[in-house]
């Protein structure tokens, strides 16, 4: 009896004496967490690994143990431990050189990676960012407009204006946000995307379909997160060099570096374009530019859980187009016309996150930017400036089988014109209140459900309360099946590319009298990886999607030459399907995607499609590299089925670029880039002004104006 009753306590005791491990895994230059990190006790069998937010839970563990923590891309780390009841332990992972295919996204505030998203993103990485500063320094147009779901539409002939469209959708339904900040809404908004350079990009994060209840009002037809780099240990200092045959000078310089609590990013950037007539009509195909970017920024890493950063840009930018000879400074009785946009602009920002506990992932951020534009469009001088503040605080909770987001937001615009100017726009002030939560629940390890709700309160347009629902099931481990749908809404603005497609001058205020857009969206999407080898894989996505828009606002051009905005009789449907096909051959990429998108009025009766919405898109791209020494590729689209106001249909737009790289070590690189091979215009078809030289009246633009490109790019990388 006794032999039993000792065994007793000595099973007792060691089970009392039996403890569990909670623990965040990281990465130990960005502190981002590391999902399907690999935990096991050394020399055993017995272990686990981190989910979807790094944290991971090892039970039943009694006395000192020697942990072994592996994960793709990242060198192997042991640590010893003594268990407690309530210990919460960090590890960091140092990266080794290899490129890690894990790709986490965080514009879906969950921090997850992008395979165990419920929703569609597309993810341009570091290699992208790192090509395209040698490609296109000045800015991401060009990039953004290699995917088939988006179209780039120039809106100005003189000034080189762009918009961005998704979905065969108008621009001002794409929100655009830099680090989760929206610094490009409103009256600055019409010329973002022209002041964002590659360089200090870590990544691009485009949603496709409705984001609002994560963002609010806007993203109806997607968001474009433009997420910059963080520093590492290891410096960076990069040079680029580029000039282009159609005049373009870039100078890019970027430096970041970490020492252990602090780091520093810090880019320079200056461009000088000079005004080129491609067609020889008299009138800038290309404006002439003085470009000048500095964007530097602080990080403060006070502890493993916490990270602190902030950081200033101020850009300065005189885009001058129009009659060559004016622009020369040769203007007189007869050469006259030109369009001049001088602007400034100074944004301040900052991050804060802390990790509480291994639940709670606290976020605050926030940015004021102001923006100032002097415009002179044919000898009509205006003066606005913009003030843009916005400021978040969010909690990730990750309890068990759920992720739970909650958060509150503040947004205001404030416009104000030089009490001077005679356009009878009116200075207005907005104000924006919002909350929203979203829980992600892990029905299995196959399924998941994610629902949201946002309520939104503006001082001019009332409430908005937008629902979102989201679905993920993972059949196999191979094939991710994503449905989701959501509400949106868009509250009035003047200041829109449609409204702006004649001059400030011309532009009346909204009225109280105009309801805000509203729009529901709809998104399935499929994706099947396969692997084919050892330095083979396939992936194959196919996508559908619908939006519907109530309410449009459009543009009125009254018998007076004014415009302003009204609400239409009818609603906007836009339906289409995307697809991509993906290859990786040892050193070879091929990329193919098509995008059939039909975007019409709708309950009017008639057909009238969306214009600058082609209906068709192909695109193909084929990259071949031998590691250090060459990277060449070719690169082909090919749009179809196009319309311009009052449903005509214009030519087929081809389009196809090369370009070749040479590297010399680690530090230098030199590329031969060639865009528009074929050299097609718009203005081979017609004329892009009517009327005379001294007043002319351009044409829509539905196509490239500036031919054919070559531009030669050294990277010098210290």
């Amino acid at each position: 009896m006794k032999k039993i009753l000792w065994l007793l306590l000595l099973c007792a005791n060691t089970a009392w004496a039996q403890h569990s491990l909670t623990g965040i895994v990281r990465d130990s230059a960005s502190h981002e967490t590391l999902p399907g990190v690999t935990v096991q006790i050394k020399n055993t069998t017995t272990g686990t690994a981190t989910d979807a937010n790094g944290k991971f839970v090892l039970k039943n563990i009694s006395g000192e143990q020697t942990l072994v923590f592996s994960y793709t891309g990242y060198k192997a780390k042991e640590i010893t431990v003594s268990p407690g009841t309530d210990k919460v332990i960090t590890v960091n992972l140092t990266a080794t050189q290899q490129e890690i295919e894990e790709v986490v996204v965080s514009s879906t505030r969950t921090n997850s990676r992008i395979e165990d998203l419920p929703m569609k993103v597309e993810v341009l990485g570091q290699e992208e960012m790192d090509e395209e500063n040698q490609l296109k320094p000045s800015n991401v147009a060009s990039i953004l407009g290699d995917l088939s779901v988006i179209h780039v539409q120039q809106t100005s002939a003189v000034t080189g204006n762009t918009t961005i469209r998704m979905q065969g959708l108008d621009g001002r339904y794409t929100q655009l946000r830099r680090d989760g900040l929206p610094l490009f809404d409103g009256f600055s908004g019409n010329f973002g995307v022209l002041s964002i350079p590659p360089l200090d990009l870590k990544q691009i994060e485009i949603i496709k379909g409705s984001s609002s209840t994560l963002y609010g009002g806007g993203a109806i037809a997607g968001l474009i997160n433009f997420i910059s780099k963080t520093p590492s240990p290891e410096r960076d200092l990069s040079f680029t060099l580029n000039r282009s045959s159609l005049k373009e000078n870039n100078f890019n310089g970027y430096f970041s570096q970490r020492f252990d609590k602090i780091g520093f990013t810090f880019l320079a950037q200056q461009t000088i374009q000079g005004a080129a007539d491609v067609n020889k009509d008299g009138f800038s195909d290309v404006a002439k530019v003085n470009s000048t970017l500095v964007h530097p920024r602080f990080f403060y890493y006070p502890n493993s859980r916490s990270q602190f950063d902030a950081g200033y840009a101020f850009t300065y930018e005189d885009r001058i187009g129009g009659d060559m000879q004016v622009i020369d400074g040769h203007a007189d009785n007869i050469h006259q016309y030109i369009e001049q946009n001088l602007s400034y602009r100074n944004t301040f920002d900052f991050h804060y996150q802390n990790t509480l506990d291994s639940i709670n992932h606290l976020t605050v951020k926030g940015s004021a930017s102001n923006y100032r534009l002097h415009s002179n469009d044919d000898g009509f001088h205006f003066n606005g400036n913009q003030l843009l503040d916005y400021v978040e605080v969010s909690d990730l909770i990750n309890a068990k089988a759920n992720d739970i987001v909650l958060g509150a937001n503040y947004t205001g615009e404030y416009f104000r014109k030089q009490p001077s100017d005679p356009t009878p726009l009116t200075d207005y002030t907005y104000h924006t209140l919002g909350a929203f939560v979203q829980d992600g629940w892990h029905v299995t390890k196959q399924f998941l459900i994610e629902a949201g709700l946002r309520t939104d309160h503006h001082n001019e347009y009332g409430w908005f309360v937008l629902p979102r629902l989201a679905l993920l099931y993972k059949p196999v481990q191979s094939l991710s099946i994503r449905l989701s749908s959501g509400l949106g809404y868009k509250a009035p603005n003047i200041f829109t590319p449609e409204t702006l497609s004649g001059n400030y001058s011309n532009l009346l205020p909204v009225t109280s009298s105009l309801s805000s857009e509203r729009s529901l969206g709809v998104n399935f999407d499929a994706n099947y990886h396969i692997k084919l080898g050892e330095k083979a894989s396939m992936d194959i996505d196919q996508a559908l999607y619908y939006s519907r828009i109530n309410n449009p606002l459009i543009p009125v051009f009254n018998a007076d030459n004014t415009v302003s905005l009204s609400n239409a009789a009818y609603r906007i449907n836009s339906a289409g399907t995307d697809t991509y096909v993906r290859l990786l051959v040892d050193d070879f990429e091929i990329y193919f995607g098509y995008n059939h998108t039909i975007a019409k009025e709708a309950m009017t009766g008639k057909t009238i499609y969306l214009p600058f919405s082609p209906q068709n898109k192909i695109s193909a791209t084929v990259a071949y590299e031998i590691e250090g020494k060459w990277r060449m590729g070719l690169e082909g689209s090919f749009e179809t089925n196009q319309y311009i106001n009052e449903n005509q249909r214009v030519r087929n737009t081809p389009f196809a670029a090369a370009m070749i790289e040479r590297k010399f070590g680690k530090h230098f690189s030199l590329v031969a880039n060639c865009e528009n091979l074929t050299d097609f215009r718009q203005s081979r078809y017609e004329q892009l002004y009517t009327g005379t030289i001294t007043h002319p009246v351009f044409t829509q633009l539905w196509g490239p104006i500036d031919g054919r490109i070559v531009n030669l790019a050294l990277r010098i990388k210290i």
